[in-house]
């Protein structure tokens, strides 16, 4: 007997009933969003369509599984069965999914979602005292070949005031000007223009008195005048052009004339093989357990620089554990005083750039390395591998362009030894005496990081720990670049990619974990407490 398939039958249209299969990341993402109290009090202006938890949820679940477009996730909400359990059944437009990613109501939810998520995982043991640190630059929505780069824009600008000069100094020999012009600054340029538009009116009076006169020593003037009227107000709005360039960039190389805040910055991908730089952001993540629990979006490609401004984050919403563990390129000097003085509490699993050649065979029998030479603490001088005796001499500072302070202690060779005579070796090669710099603040803080690494075993860690969770944001998802423009948008952006994996995470963990979860109402609070071998267990595992 054949099944009556007709799909023009009158039918009473009724909600789905449907509910998610075990362990779903639905059920997650559903109570993070319920957990965070969003309130919505439209006291002024119309209501809204759509609830903001709606709306959130939705995204979520859409990025969870490498939807990012917007038309993409509206037809996502009409077709798929879990997004409609979420949903209950509405259907929101691209443009409304489009407003609400790009929305500051997104960014303050994703914030809280956060510390609502971290808050969670310590309460259940799930996490430990660790806090992993790492970052990876992410493509930016941003033209590769719109880049404005600082240094040039300022040679530009000392040309184009050089020119201004010029133009300047020429037009006081065939133009009658005010004698005031004496003194050229490329700022006042727009009063040399307006007193150049003046005496151009007086020659158009002169020219208009005596028609008939020819050659007519006023139009001749008036010809120059409008030459160089011409020439110094394009000087001017170039000058206007290369100081909002200079503006814009702040403390940055450079920027996209397509995205002013995106940085241009070296990437691993890399097709060309020719180390172009392109228009990205500096990605900094927390994570623990894969599981990310805090974030930040650099305008800075160097991973050195984001470190203190992400700690200042990290504390302030008190996420940040006892162990703060990166890879050597965050090991340096401000770093580590900056975690000993503000952060007492923590401890820097952080090793520096040199660490493992200092341990190798050939930086040890270098002779040049002034570790490798015998040091007299109590008469505080240095001897090399020759004999030469470096005595300590005076004190020495230097500042990098950060304002950050380095003070060293500066040796001399000695051009005698203790018999009186001359030591050829002593000097460099142009007859002067040779000098070494110490920084014992430097030398003090690298001994603090090998003994941190040598007590700990959590370093090993790091790597299947944050690493991953990169590999899963680009591999997974496919985020590898951002859809939106602007610092605070794209954060929001990649703020839903991360909180997105992290509801990931908790639904693809092993069924061994299942019998631990009651999925009614409420799995949140519903989680009863783990052995501590099922604990080790679930902690190590990689997923997704």
């Amino acid at each position: 007997m054949q099944n009556n398939y007709n799909i023009n039958q009158l039918s009473l249209a009724m909600s789905t009933d449907y509910q998610p299969e075990e362990n779903h990341s639905a059920y997650y993402i559903h109570q993070l969003v319920e957990n965070l109290a969003v309130s919505n009090p439209n006291i002024i202006g119309r209501p809204r369509e759509y609830d903001p938890r709606m709306l959130l949820k939705l995204v979520l679940l859409a990025y969870s599984y490498g939807i990012v477009s917007c038309r993409k996730i509206e037809r996502f909400a009409r077709e798929n069965i879990v997004a409609m359990w979420l949903t209950q059944e509405q259907y929101p437009t691209y443009r409304t999914i489009a407003r609400f990613i790009v929305s500051k109501d997104l960014t303050d939810m994703i914030e809280s979602s956060f510390k609502e998520f971290h808050d969670y995982l310590q309460k259940a043991e799930m996490i430990d005292e660790a806090s992993f640190i790492d970052g990876t630059k992410i493509l930016a929505n941003a033209n590769k070949y719109s880049f404005v780069w600082k240094k040039r824009t300022i040679k530009y600008s000392n040309l184009n005031a050089a020119k201004a000069k010029q133009l300047i100094n020429e037009m006081k020999q065939e133009v009658e000007l005010d004698p005031q012009l004496s003194d050229f600054k490329i700022d006042e340029l727009d009063t040399t223009i307006a007193l150049l538009e003046q005496r151009i009116e007086e020659l158009d009076a002169q020219v208009d008195a005596k028609p008939k006169v020819s050659p007519n020593p006023a139009k001749q003037e008036r010809r120059h005048a409008k030459k160089y009227f011409r020439s110094l107000n394009h000087c001017r709005q170039k000058n206007l052009e290369y100081q909002t360039q200079i503006a814009v960039a702040g403390e940055r190389n450079s920027y996209s004339k397509t995205d002013h805040d995106a940085t241009f910055m070296r990437l691993k991908e890399d097709p060309m093989r020719n180390g172009q730089t392109k228009p990205a952001y500096n990605l900094q993540i927390m994570t623990n357990s894969q599981f990310v629990l805090g974030y930040e979006l650099m305008q800075n490609p160097t991973d050195t620089r984001t470190l203190i401004p992400f700690l200042k984050q990290l504390d302030q919403n008190g996420v940040l554990g006892k162990d703060i563990v990166a890879d050597a390129g965050y090991g340096s000097e401000s770093n580590y005083k900056y975690i000993e003085d503000e952060l007492p509490d923590h401890t820097a699993v952080i090793p520096y750039s040199t660490m493992l050649k200092e341990n190798s065979r050939k930086w040890q029998s270098d002779d040049r390395k002034v570790m490798n030479w015998q040091y007299h603490a109590q008469d505080d001088y240095y001897v090399n591998p020759d004999g030469v005796r470096f005595n300590f001499k005076r004190y020495a500072y230097r500042t990098d362009r950060y304002g950050f302070r380095r003070d060293f202690k500066v040796y001399q060779a000695e051009k005698y030894d203790e018999n009186h005579q001359f030591v050829s070796k002593a000097l460099t090669p142009r007859g002067n005496l040779k000098q070494i710099m110490v920084n014992p603040q430097w030398e003090y803080f690298k001994a603090k990081a090998r003994k941190s690494l040598s007590n700990s075993n959590t370093y090993s860690r790091r790597k299947y720990d944050v690493e991953t969770v990169f590999g899963n944001l680009k591999a997974y998802l496919g985020f590898t670049r951002f859809t939106v423009r602007g610092l605070e948008k794209a954060k929001g952006q990649i703020g839903i990619a991360l909180m997105a994996l992290n509801m990931k995470k908790m639904a693809d963990r092993p069924s061994i974990f299942s019998k631990y979860f009651i999925y009614q109402k409420d799995p949140f609070i519903n989680l009863t407490k783990f052995r501590m071998d099922l604990f080790i267990l679930g902690t190590y595992v990689t997923a997704p």
